[in-house]
Parts: structure tokens; C-alpha cells; sequence
């Protein structure tokens, strides 16, 4: 049996991204992870007022790149096999948390986003949102997206504005409920986050691993369920 239904879970990957892209954005001079398009708006500005440089924000754009199509790769290969790939890059996306943590780790106290090992953490991260964003348009499409809320948080003001003029549709309460979960897990994923690497540090990585690896244990709990073969559809 499930252990979550595919809105938590979707509802829990995006707490994972709102951690991951905050503590990485306080731990490494306003590195972006998930948001990795929001780096160029931070060149920009430092290019405008030099201060914190920008060899890692100009660096983690091919990672992220690298890894949507190392999803796209894996996901092909399960495909042709009538596989799901959902559980072995939830699985990769682990690692690259780990390896994250265990460099930003190495590289505390970070004085300087330019150092190696610095280098090293932020391109892990930016690497596993990467993998997470890449899951999300292919073997989880049909989920909310768990990386990036603009969109998400547009669509959940049109609906309720819909709502509020008399629209009685099913689907527009329905689509409001399954926006909900993901943007709150994003809010209180970007407040943990900063609280945690506030309190731990890069240790403070181990919540969203462990959260991670759970899923991995049990893709089932997003993937929505099939229809039964020979069913009616209403």
C-alpha cells in the first residue's frame, strides 16, 4: 500500500526544492539551485555591483543542464523497457544531495563561493534540482511541478478568482486543492531550510536526503494510479 497519495508526494518534493534551493542560496552567496534561471538575474546584478563574484552562478547553469538531460537519457532507457525510472533518479537525486552536503561540508567555513570545494557543493546541488526538475516533466508529469511556484502560484490566483465570480467546475476546485500542497511545501521547505543551515549547517541537508531516499523507497506514492483496463470513463 501507498504510504502517501501522488498530491503529498508532490506536496513533499517541493518542500525539498524550497530547502535545498534556500539553504544553498544562504550557504553559498545567493546561489540559486532549483530557480537556476534566477542566477542570471544575480550576474547581472553583479556585474552592476561587483561583490561576491560569479564563476559558480555562471557554472551551475551547464550542471543543471547536464543533468535534465542525463533524466531525459534514463528515462528514455526505462521507457523502451515499459519501466518507470521515477524510483532510480529519486534515488540519483539523493546522492547528488549527498554529495552536496558532504562538500559544502568540507568546505565550511565558506569565505568565498569561488573556493573548490565551494564550486563543488553548489554544482551537486544545482545538479540534483536539476535531476528533480527533469523528473517532473517526464515521469511525474502529471503532478503539480514541485521546482518552480510562479507558475504554480499563477494558475491558483486564476482559479480563485474564477471561484470567487460563481464558477462552480469540478476541475477548478479540484486544480485549486492539488496547487495548495505544493506551494505551502515550497514556503515552509524555504523556511526550514534557512533555520537549518542557520542551526547545522550543510548537516542540516540530511532532512531533505532522508526525504528523498523515502520516496525512492516507494515511488508508488506518486504515481497516480492507472485505470483499470475496460472501464468506463464518465
Amino acid at each position: 500500500m501507498a504510504l502517501i497519495n501522488p498530491n503529498r508526494g508532490a506536496s513533499a518534493l517541493a518542500l525539498v526544492a524550497g530547502y535545498v534551493d534556500t539553504l544553498g542560496f544562504v550557504a553559498l552567496f545567493g546561489l540559486f539551485t532549483a530557480h537556476v534561471t534566477g542566477n542570471f538575474v544575480l550576474i547581472g546584478s553583479e556585474l552592476a555591483k561587483p561583490g561576491h563574484g560569479v564563476l559558480l552562478k555562471l557554472l551551475v547553469f551547464p550542471a543543471f543542464i547536464l543533468a535534465v538531460a542525463l533524466s531525459r537519457l534514463i528515462s528514455l532507457h526505462y521507457e523502451r523497457r515499459a519501466r518507470s525510472p521515477v524510483r532510480l533518479l529519486l534515488m540519483l537525486e539523493a546522492v547528488l544531495l549527498l554529495a552536496f552536503m558532504a562538500a559544502g561540508m568540507q568546505a565550511a567555513p565558506i569565505a568565498s563561493p569561488g573556493t573548490p570545494m565551494a564550486i563543488i557543493a553548489g554544482l551537486a546541488g544545482a545538479m540534483a534540482m536539476g535531476i528533480q526538475n527533469g523528473l517532473g516533466r517526464l515521469a511525474l508529469a502529471k503532478l503539480t511541478p514541485t521546482t518552480v511556484m510562479t507558475g504554480n502560484v499563477t494558475q491558483l490566483v486564476i482559479d480563485l478568482v474564477d471561484m470567487a465570480i460563481g464558477s462552480t467546475k469540478t476541475e477548478t476546485r479540484a486544480r485549486i486543492i492539488k496547487q495548495l500542497g505544493p506551494i505551502t511545501g515550497f514556503g515552509l521547505g524555504a523556511l526550514a531550510g534557512a533555520l537549518g543551515y542557520e542551526h547545522l549547517g550543510f548537516m542540516a541537508l540530511l532532512a531533505p536526503i532522508t526525504l528523498v531516499a523515502a520516496l525512492a523507497l516507494e515511488p508508488s506514492t506518486l504515481t497516480p494510479p492507472e485505470p483499470i483496463q475496460g472501464s468506463a470513463t464518465l
